[in-house]
């Protein structure tokens, strides 16, 4: 920058790193609350971006998809490097582990390699110190050819440093003098690509000759589509057959020989163990946790404190909610005549207040659910969970880490979906995708919470929620065992899965996670729910029947109106159907919304009763008074296993690329839902007449 000329406002700045490197924390620790999360364009890897305004300055961080490296194997890798690319970033940041810093130097490596504007995060520095090791970090920085900053991102120490280096180095642009050396042979045989690489290449235009010559000789699947042909191609065959005669290997492996022995290098010069090494806490503690005997009853007891707390600590902010909505609905009544608009009013109170306010409610239930899931995946333990279930896994044709995308699937069904990327096997992924809407997803909490209180005391209620996770969990080992027999056959792959170092979660870090989850929620509830309950309030009002035909008490003209409407006959024309599961035409109408969104199910049974969102003790009451314990939990039941909500077939179709799993995910679990249900509905009522 010359003298005189006024610093640039914005930086643009992408955050890369390795998973569990603790990029998200140092993402969390850099923007707070001035984040917002979406898609990257024609991808399903999901975009989070914040910022950071101080003097005058306002950096722009893209927190970019977690990976070990740059190649074009996965949708993530392909992500990151087209965005260093294409974008152009100010600077690059790269979070690396310090405790293991020559696996995380890798990736630091390749961004070398593309000649990024880089600066090296050191996370997780104090964990380095409890293991012995001192670096040099001025050495390090020369060596490597960027700054460095130590880090504890989880308690902030040293982010006002790393601030200072990305102003320092986005106002003070420089190619980094560093160079990878591959040895003599292989840097004269990228020369030699280099020097037949036409400029007019788009590829070469977008890059840069020798990073493309470089990638040509590693055989990245991107590039070589762009060199199907001509000399390149043939100049590329014959450097691959000169060094896989001199070498005995493959050029890939060789390069990244060649990287591995530059990071050695570099560690051995400037990295000290002062300090023997020894088993530390992390050890100590997965000595109990992944017990071959003791780890799969811990992490049952684990997820059932989740759910216990669930239930008990949400009741009373469910209160407060409860209270408010009754407020807001006695106040639109109190001050809106009969005689005015009285449609409209009918919409306002049972519609959108009735039908909103109901689901709303339930949000400090997902909150906490959320915020469990969270704290069990910031501290290192799911990593722990999905080794634990490898042993299960194995035995129906899966691996430990497809446990990983079932997990999420306890938050929503829809990342957990897209979560399946990470398996590498296209027919574990397709197994995993389509037995994961068996993971009650935090929609159905909804349908839990009204329904447990309503038919269960509360000593039974955190043991009947666990119950239905539990059987959500069974039955999707069942179908995925079915499946990798039948139509998904195959060889199951190995598990390999780095296990993080256990870590304390910052209390700013779990409140991110669980605002970000429960701010979908709530976008929801306030679009995609207010909608389907404008639409149900219309299908249960209308069409109204002739004047004088229903008559009794109030409650019997509204079953009766409700009988003569859309809704209303839809429930009566399958009650036949539902009947052998212990449902009415009531029940039936609650359904048919809960296929759009499950949480409609609730608002719908409100509307059904003619009762405002305010009314959840007296809609519990009139369960009680309508429908037995057993037939609460068939509900439930089929609730959990039916088909997905529409969002989460449309991402099946999109993540599986094919409508035919899609649709074999919709009519299957639904068939599925309804058999389990007929079973345990005729089994119930045998046992009972029995005693």
């Amino acid at each position: 920058m010359t003298t005189g000329e006024p610093a640039k406002k914005e930086y643009l700045v992408a955050l890369v790193g390795n998973p569990n490197s603790g990029k998200t924390t140092v993402f969390n620790a850099l923007t707070g609350t001035r984040q917002h999360t979406g898609n990257y364009p024609g991808v399903t890897v999901e975009k989070k971006e914040g910022f950071y305004r101080a003097d005058g300055r306002t950096l722009r961080i893209v927190d970019l998809p977690g990976t070990y490296s740059l190649t074009a194997y996965s949708t993530e890798e392909l992500v990151a490097r087209h965005f260093i690319f294409d974008t152009r970033p100010d600077v690059v940041v790269d979070v690396l582990d310090a405790s293991n810093l020559e696996r995380n130097l890798y990736l630091a490596v390749q961004l070398i390699e593309m000649q990024a504007p880089l600066v090296l995060a050191f996370n997780m520095s104090d964990l380095a110190r409890q293991r012995g090791l001192q670096f040099d970090l001025d050495q390090l920085s020369v060596l490597l050819g960027a700054a460095i900053v130590p880090l504890v991102a989880s308690k902030k120490e040293g982010i006002s440093q790393l601030i200072e280096k990305i102003i320092q180095r986005a106002e003070t642009p420089t190619i980094s003098p560093v160079r990878i050396q591959y040895g003599r042979v292989i840097d004269e045989e990228i020369e030699k690509l280099q020097g037949v690489l036409p400029s007019d290449n788009p590829l070469v235009a977008r890059y840069s000759s020798g990073w493309v010559a470089l990638k040509l000789l590693e055989g990245d699947p991107e590039i070589l589509k762009g060199f199907a042909s001509g000399e390149v191609r043939a100049v590329l065959e014959k450097s691959r057959r000169r060094l896989e005669t001199l070498f005995k290997d493959s050029p890939d492996v060789l390069i990244a020989d060649r990287r591995y022995g530059f990071i050695y290098g570099d560690c051995q010069e400037t990295t000290k163990q002062t300090a023997e090494s020894r088993h530390d806490i992390s050890d100590k503690i997965d000595a109990v946790l992944t017990h071959p005997y003791l780890g799969l009853p811990i992490f049952a007891g684990l997820m059932y404190l989740v759910f216990y707390l669930t239930f008990t600590v949400a009741a009373y902010p469910q209160g407060w909610l409860e209270s408010f909505f009754a407020l807001l609905a006695r106040t639109v009544d109190q001050y809106w005549p009969d005689s005015v608009l009285s449609v409209f009013k009918s919409l306002v109170l049972d519609g959108a207040i009735s039908g909103v306010g109901g689901v709303v409610m339930f949000l400090p239930n997902i909150l906490l659910l959320f915020l469990g899931i969270a704290f069990l995946e910031d501290s290192g333990y799911m990593a722990r969970a999905a080794f634990i279930m490898d042993r299960i896994m194995h035995r129906i044709g899966l691996h430990g880490k497809s446990f990983i995308p079932m997990l999420i699937g306890f938050g929503c069904s829809v990342p957990a979906i897209m979560a399946t990327r990470i398996l590498e096997n296209r027919r574990s992924r397709l197994a995993t995708m389509l037995v994961i809407p068996l993971m009650s997803c935090g929609a159905r909490i909804t349908i839990y919470a009204l329904l447990i209180p309503a038919f269960f005391p509360e000593r039974l209620r955190g043991p009947i929620m666990w119950l239905i996770y539990l059987i959500g969990i069974g039955l999707a080992i069942v179908c995925v065992r079915l499946l990798r027999s039948t139509l998904l056959k195959g060889e199951t792959i190995p598990f390999v899965m780095e296990l993080p170092p256990y870590r304390l979660p910052t209390a700013r870090g779990l409140l991110i996670h669980m605002w970000d989850r429960g701010w979908i929620y709530l976008k929801k509830a306030g679009t995609v729910i207010l909608a389907l309950s404008v639409i149900l309030w219309a299908a249960t009002s209308y069409p109204k029947p002739p004047a004088g035909s229903v008559t009794g008490s109030p409650q019997e003209q509204r079953s009766g109106e409700l009988q003569y409407s859309v809704a209303g006959r839809i429930g009566k024309g399958i009650e036949p159907i539902l009947r052998p599961l212990g449902f009415d035409w009531r029940i039936g109408t609650a359904l048919i919304g809960a296929t759009m969104a499950k949480e409609v199910f609730v608002s719908q049974m409100a509307i059904v009763y003619s009762l405002g969102s305010d009314d959840m003790e007296k809609l519990r009451g009139h369960l009680q008074e309508d429908y037995t314990p057993l037939q609460g939990f068939c509900v439930m039941l089929f609730c959990l296993i039916s088909s997905p909500c529409i969002a989460t077939t449309v991402i099946t179709r999109r993540e599986s690329g094919s409508w035919k799993w899609a649709l074999l995910q919709f009519s299957g679990l639904t068939a599925l839902a309804y058999l389990a249900t007929l079973i345990v509905y005729q089994t119930g009522r045998l046992l009972i007449g029995l005693f």
